[in-house]
């Protein structure tokens, strides 16, 4: 090889474009790309690097709570004022009486359904069926749910509640669990720090996202053409 030729991977939050330009136009059957952190056969926590882009094992998984799908983010995505906004504007229109929510600043989540045995640190097309409603810490940690691309099982699913109910189960005791710290009989009660207040429809996560991009472009003005 020309050592003058030299070979960049792109950055996956920063340098893949997840969907097309018309993205104002989703559809049912449109696909995104998201990046993969892990999968239901990782016993470590796996997350970005966010400067390297690189996967970094943030900590082996204490307990026997298990990822019952695949796991990553969107890229692109920025989770701060507008898709905070959003959510708060959600609870209050869903009745919740509550003080208004910051983003956790991070990429937006993303949960995707197959039958297939996957490794982590891949793109996968994902087609986009609902969400979860996370405040975690004080701080909104949208999951948007998705299905892999023709996927044998999930594959015909577009909307939430088409989605079998011990897979949604799975996945709602998963994020209510995953932080739990065990404690003895003798011990006081801690509060729990992760709420889901409720899910929402394809039609409203494409709505998530949307905001989630538009926070990435405000914070990180970037210049990446679509591909």
């Amino acid at each position: 090889m020309n050592p003058s030729h030299h070979q960049f991977v792109a950055h996956p939050w920063h340098g893949v474009y997840p969907f097309k330009p018309n993205f104002t136009e989703f559809s049912r059957t449109q696909c995104l790309k998201a990046f993969i952190e892990m999968t239901a056969s990782d016993d470590v926590k796996l997350e970005i690097d966010k400067v390297s882009g690189h996967l970094l094992i943030d900590r082996p998984n204490k307990f026997s709570n298990q990822l019952p799908c695949m796991y990553g983010f969107i890229p692109q995505t920025y989770c701060h004022h507008l898709t905070a906004e959003l959510a708060n504007q959600d609870l209050k229109d869903r009745g919740y009486d509550t003080t208004d929510y910051s983003g956790d600043l991070d990429p937006l989540d993303i949960c995707v359904f197959t039958d297939r045995q996957i490794h982590s640190g891949i793109l996968a097309k994902a087609k986009v069926i609902g969400g979860l409603c996370m405040i975690d810490s004080g701080e909104i940690d949208d999951k948007i749910i998705a299905v892999l691309k023709d996927d044998a099982v999930y594959g015909n699913c577009h909307d939430i509640n088409e989605l079998p109910q011990p897979a949604l189960a799975k996945i709602l005791h998963y994020f209510l669990t995953y932080k739990e710290q065990p404690t003895l009989a003798s011990e006081p009660t801690k509060p729990k720090k992760i709420e889901i207040t409720h899910t929402y429809n394809n039609h409203h996560a494409i709505k998530v996202i949307q905001q989630a991009h538009q926070d990435y472009l405000n914070a990180y003005s970037t210049s990446s053409s679509p591909h």
